[in-house]
């Protein structure tokens, strides 16, 4: 058996449901792409793929959420704060292949975004430095920067208007 697929299955099975964010980080440093330091995951995150996502500095991935790095890169910057039950997908069906075929993409998410719970990110989207996605969006498309998004599809609602000079500092006892 691969060592990669072992690790995702003992994580996906077994780690991300250990209570303790200790276990949780040393299992992570060993798997992911890379984790920075204070980059946070709640309890019962699922992760497919691992060598194909990288996490940044503080970081926040909460609970229920769904990492699919299986054919495209995951790559979230510093201070981003992921909703529980959020899915990032970079592999999907073509709707309009005969064959029912694959299409993938990378999924980047830059500095200082939020995204509320319940998202949905496609393959091939890359959300903006301080854009915020609203809870229950489908992300289809790439969202500009400080752009405030909802709805399915996802549309801009808003402009954020924030100096983000902010560092995330959650680390809960048990999560």
């Amino acid at each position: 058996m691969n060592k990669m697929k072992l690790a995702k299955d003992i994580w996906n099975l077994f780690i991300s449901n250990i209570p303790s964010r200790r276990v949780r980080q040393f299992w992570l440093k060993q798997c992911l792409k890379s984790i920075e330091s204070k980059a946070f995951f709640c309890l019962h995150t699922h992760i497919m793929e691992p060598a194909n996502i990288s996490i940044g500095q503080r970081s926040i991935i909460n609970a229920n959420c769904l990492l699919d790095g299986r054919e495209a890169h995951i790559d979230i910057s510093n201070d981003v704060d992921i909703g529980t039950g959020t899915h990032i997908w970079t592999l999907e069906h073509d709707p309009n292949d005969p064959e029912h075929a694959t299409k993938s993409g990378a999924v980047v998410i830059e500095d200082h975004v939020w995204i509320a719970s319940r998202v949905t990110i496609l393959p091939g989207v890359t959300i903006g430095r301080g854009a915020v996605v609203a809870a229950g969006s489908i992300v289809t498309k790439n969202v500009e920067s400080m752009a405030i998004v909802a709805g399915v599809p996802a549309k801009q609602i808003g402009i954020r208007s924030n100096p983000l000079t902010y560092q995330l500092n959650f680390s809960p006892r048990f999560r």
